[in-house]
């Protein structure tokens, strides 16, 4: 960057016009051209050597792994330093893309795909099974839709994927389309693959309101980086939040503002028919696979219309979000709506409690997990912070429209917990604008930008990268699962029963929901207080409190398990020994066989003893 635009500046190099074209004149411009010139050389090549380096000495680093010594901090405290190492080079690297104007895109493009697959992939690379509770619950309601051909009937807990299966469904019509029996070999790598796809409609976004190429990349890294929430495994959510940033992308490029062309140079605003058609189908997707996003997105949309110079382009796809929204609430999910109605309009009147339930007491949670909630905050805060400083002191960017899609979800932060997820979603919501805005603050746009100012802020890119991997990786412990608690689930699934009682201490067994309607499922952990203080206190009675009337043909089982126990552990819900004693106490008590045992897990079956104690 300082060969010919400095060389006419230079004074030395006006008082050289006196002499007569030459020898003498080239042999002065020489040295100062070749300096600059073996520099770029060297930046050039330190860019194509930094991304392999760093992807090669990721793969080194996950070869021996000890999870299995996973605790407060889960990956963190498990990962060798040569994982640390290439995070650190892979950023870098980035850094030192981003601060040469000539580096091609291909080259910015694989280093965030290198970040996407250090990130996302690592999990799936070291464990054997499909990781986090949740995506096995979402595995069990794909395989009940494709039994049922639909509806779940009974679904009781889970009867809300009735009225929002936009997302089963379609899963459920790519294995009848592939012939695969289940979606858990995809499921796996649903993480990676749904950050890969959203790189699409944030560099559409991003430049849309802007032609400054590094601070696209700079904004689209700060994103990736700060995303620590994990809404990104296989769930409606990933899904609707991919729909709902490229409804925002497509929206953006058709406003008076965008920096893009347009295809029409005379058209003013508004949008081209077959264009409109295919966003309010992508909005229909939305309104039909998720309760939470169609009601972000009426809410982004209504802050965009504010502006008069945005309405022609915001109001029709208000419009039909609305319609859509209303009519699916009082069709197929009026069911849900009205029995939920009573709890809306409290939270409406009760803002504060909304707000203050994503904040969850830490006082009985493990160290390391206070640590983890700690940062969290504080890298929320941050992106907060600094997004707010760019919007005072880079005036420009209040006219792109990004600030306010940012302050968008504030108003469903007020209206509704969500239970006690809504400050995390609403973190998610904002972080696309305000990982721009950050962008903006840190990389200026303009001439007077330096091609050294991303190499001054890799101490604060690998900052926000270090608080990501504590909220992403911090619960790896209870998020991964053996072979042998998967075989526990399964062995449970394959011997119940219709109407068979399972219990457990919490969620975290997986692929226990499978069969969810045929079953009556009981999370101790979930009870009341005065159940759960039976259970601490007296064991065996606090089990068979639920299982009074299990008979031959309609048994109960009680699986126990080592993601169960670290559950408690880390969240402080119950004592650490209570597996342990339980366990004791069922090995000696009447009516309790036990049926399956691995050295993390055990499952026993429970049939009332008859009257007299005698065998059943």
């Amino acid at each position: 960057m300082t060969g010919a635009r400095d060389g006419p500046e230079d004074p030395a190099a006006t008082r050289v016009g006196s002499r007569p074209p030459g020898r003498d004149r080239a042999s002065a411009t020489a040295p100062t051209a070749a300096a600059p010139t073996r520099t770029a050389a060297v930046r050039r090549w330190s860019v194509r050597a930094a991304l392999p380096l760093s992807l090669g000495l990721w793969l080194l680093s996950l070869r021996s792994v000890p999870l299995d010594r996973m605790r407060d901090l889960g990956l963190l405290q498990v990962l060798p330093p040569l994982f640390w190492i290439a995070a650190a080079l892979l950023t870098f690297g980035f850094c030192l893309a981003l601060s040469d104007r000539r580096t091609h895109s291909a080259w910015l493009t694989g280093y965030v795909f290198g970040l996407i697959a250090l990130l996302h992939a690592t999990p799936t690379l070291l464990y054997p099974t499909l990781r986090y509770s949740w995506a096995w619950k979402h595995l069990a309601v794909v395989d009940a839709m494709l039994r049922h051909g639909g509806e779940v009937p009974h679904a009781d807990r889970f009867s809300i994927y009735n009225d929002w299966p936009g997302f089963f469904q379609l899963n459920a019509l790519f294995l009848r389309a592939t012939g695969l029996d289940s979606a858990v070999g995809y499921a796996a790598w649903a993480p990676a693959f749904a950050n890969a796809l959203l790189l699409a409609p944030l560099l559409l976004l991003y430049r849309s309101v802007t032609r400054d190429r590094r601070l696209v990349w700079g904004a689209v890294w700060i994103f990736y980086s700060c995303s620590w929430v994990g809404q990104d495994y296989f769930a409606p959510q990933t899904f609707a939040f991919l729909l709902f940033m490229t409804v925002i992308a497509v929206l953006f490029r058709q406003l008076p503002s965008s920096a893009l062309p347009r295809p029409d140079p005379r058209r003013r605003g508004g949008w081209p028919p077959p264009l409109l058609a295919g966003v309010v189908v992508l909005v229909a997707a939305i309104v039909v696979s998720h309760p939470l996003t169609p009601l972000m997105l009426i809410s982004a949309l209504t802050a965009l219309s504010l502006p008069r110079r945005n309405r022609r382009v915001a109001l029709p796809v208000l419009t039909a979000a609305v319609a859509l929204t209303a009519l699916w609430d009082a069709t197929v999910a009026r069911s849900y709506i009205s029995v939920h109605i009573t709890n809306l309009v409290r939270s409406l009147v009760q803002p504060d409690e909304n707000v203050a339930s994503g904040l969850a007491s830490t006082g009985n949670a493990a160290p390391g997990q206070i640590l983890l909630s700690w940062i969290d905050r504080g890298l929320s805060a941050a992106v907060i912070v600094l997004a707010v400083a760019a919007f005072v002191v880079r005036p420009w960017t209040r006219r792109t429209g990004l600030p306010l899609l940012a302050v968008a979800p504030i108003p469903l932060l007020a209206a509704n917990a969500y239970g006690g997820e809504m400050l995390f979603r609403a973190y998610l919501f904002t972080l696309p604008s305000a990982a721009f805005l950050v962008g903006a603050l840190l990389l200026p746009s303009g001439a007077r930008q330096r091609a050294s100012r991303p190499l001054v802020v890799y101490p604060l890119f690998l900052a926000l990268l270090g608080g990501l991997v504590f909220g992403y990786y911090g619960k790896e412990a209870v998020n991964r699962y053996t072979p042998g608690e998967v075989a526990a689930a399964r062995y449970v699934t394959d011997h119940a029963p219709p109407g068979s009682t399972i219990v457990t201490l919490t969620s975290d067994v997986p692929g226990l929901d499978m069969g969810y309607e045929q079953h009556r499922r009981i999370q101790l952990a979930h009870q009341s207080t005065k159940d759960t203080e039976r259970l601490v206190r007296h064991p065996l009675a606090g089990v068979t409190a639920f299982l009074y009337g299990a008979t031959e043909k309609q048994p109960a089982y009680v699986v126990l398990s080592r993601a169960q126990d670290m559950n408690g552990y880390l969240t402080g819900t119950l004592p650490a020994d209570t597996s342990q004693r339980m366990r004791a106490a069922m090995a000696a008590a009447p009516g309790f066989t036990l049926v399956y045992a691995d050295e993390d897990a055990v499952v026993y079956r429970y049939v009332t003893p008859p009257p007299g104690g005698g065998t059943p």
